[in-house]
């Protein structure tokens, strides 16, 4: 690179699952190749999970310039990428699936709600991947805003056919 002061290094990585190979340009002249590619990976899966929060929860979308609001929606956005690793990691299959995946298959799921005394239950109705909801034995969740009362989700049976 012309200008620059120092020396640079140049490293091609192929086999990662691209038909280009990818080159880094490092001016540590001493780093092993593979902690280079290794740190390279994981800035790139910083971007990838920004890349994921800007389509899946709209991150790019903030409701105003006002910091405040800037900074309740990042954290909304972090709590809800939270919440949606817990389930994929819970749901066989698809454990690294992106959250707006798991939105339209699992979470878009149209029921009722019901705010009793002592608990508040959410019941949904069956979709085709309700099987795999069931199977991810999802935690009743106490709400401390909610009195301290339990959420509990539960998955209407399908009507048996005739």
């Amino acid at each position: 690179m012309r200008g620059c002061p120092v020396a640079l290094r140049q490293l091609a990585v192929r086999g990662h699952g691209y038909e280009q190979p990818t080159l880094l340009i490092t001016n540590d002249p001493d780093a092993p190749a593979a902690r280079l590619v290794a740190r390279y990976a994981r800035r790139m899966a910083i971007e990838q999970r920004l890349a994921e929060a800007i389509r899946s929860f709209h991150l790019d979308a903030l409701s105003s310039a006002v910091a405040l609001n800037v900074d309740l929606d990042v954290t909304l956005t972090i709590w809800a990428a939270a919440a949606y690793d817990q389930l994929r990691r819970r749901l066989r299959g698809y454990e690294t699936t992106t959250p707006d995946t798991i939105w339209r298959r699992f979470v878009s799921t149209p029921g009722w709600i019901t705010i009793g005394p002592d608990e508040v239950i959410a019941r949904l109705k069956p979709r085709t991947y309700s099987p795999m909801m069931r199977q991810a034995q999802l935690p009743e969740v106490t709400v401390p805003w909610w009195g301290g009362r339990p959420l509990r989700l539960q998955l209407e049976s399908p009507l048996p056919r005739t």
